[in-house]
């Protein structure tokens, strides 16, 4: 199957499309589906700062050969041009849910070195690792039901539980409690990310981070409106100078601090 996004250059589609397809022959039978979650499934994908969010769910555990092969596809895969995030799960773990949820198999870029020392050594210390779990899944899977593509396979509401939604709030609390340490580090993603949980928090509205952005532009307390546009732009591409004073970043970090504790009472 080929995926089309109409707001995407040809070279993410052509990833999508090359990925499933690889990945399909890698798992052959095993395969139950093949899911896109994030901004590409929320239409606020960006080719300069996004990833390419994908859950692939198999019938059965993965064993370590297919993971090496998995491991060597995905190395010369991603940042060619986006960088990939993915998950392989068994049917197993999703049939009783549990928060953290384990996972078979992971790449991000964050792996990519001991991913390659691996397969350079020929050894599988961390490409087959222990028994791993990822809090961030919670909020994974509750975007699939809500937003998520099924660009192969069953479909999303016969392979995924619901995720309660005290499961979902701990997993996107988690990285707003990280958000908030590292503000002045990273002040495009952790201001974005910190609107949109507040935003669920308080209107139930599951975003993409240019979504809550944009709705934070107009909602939220116009003292701090224009740094909020001024991260949209540098987000989007638009504005190409993205400094930000240690005063104004402050302030919207004490807004959300406050008014998400106040949320979580």
């Amino acid at each position: 199957m080929n995926f089309k996004c109409d707001t995407c250059a040809t070279d993410v589609n052509n990833t999508i499309t090359h990925l499933h397809k690889e990945i399909a022959n890698i798992l052959d039978a095993e395969l139950i589906g093949f899911y896109l979650h994030g901004s590409l499934a929320m239409g606020g994908f960006n080719p300069h700062t996004s990833d390419i969010d994908i859950v692939v769910v198999t019938d059965q555990p993965i064993g370590v050969e297919t993971k090496r092969k998995l491991a060597k596809l995905l190395l010369l895969s991603s940042n060619d041009p986006s960088p990939i995030e993915i998950s392989f799960l068994h049917k197993g773990l999703l049939e009783e849910w549990q928060h953290p949820c384990e996972f078979d198999f992971h790449f991000s870029e964050f792996w990519r070195e001991r991913y390659e020392g691996d397969m350079v050594s020929g050894t599988s210390r961390w490409i087959n690792d222990d028994i791993k779990t990822d809090a961030d899944l919670a909020a994974h899977i509750t975007i699939l039901h809500n937003r998520g593509i099924c660009i192969a396979g069953r479909p999303i509401h016969e392979v995924f539980p619901v995720v309660p939604r005290s499961d979902y709030i701990s997993s996107i609390v988690g990285d707003f409690h990280d958000c908030l340490e590292n503000i002045e580090e990273d002040p495009i993603y952790c201001t974005l990310n910190m609107i949109r949980v507040f935003w669920y928090l308080k209107g139930g509205v599951i975003s993409s981070k240019q979504e809550a952005g944009e709705w934070g532009v107009i909602n939220l307390p116009e003292e701090f409106r224009m740094t909020i546009k001024k991260v949209n732009d540098c987000y989007s591409g638009k504005n190409d100078d993205c400094t930000f004073t240690k005063e104004e970043l402050v302030i919207i970090r004490d807004y959300f601090s406050d008014h998400v504790q106040e949320l979580l009472r």
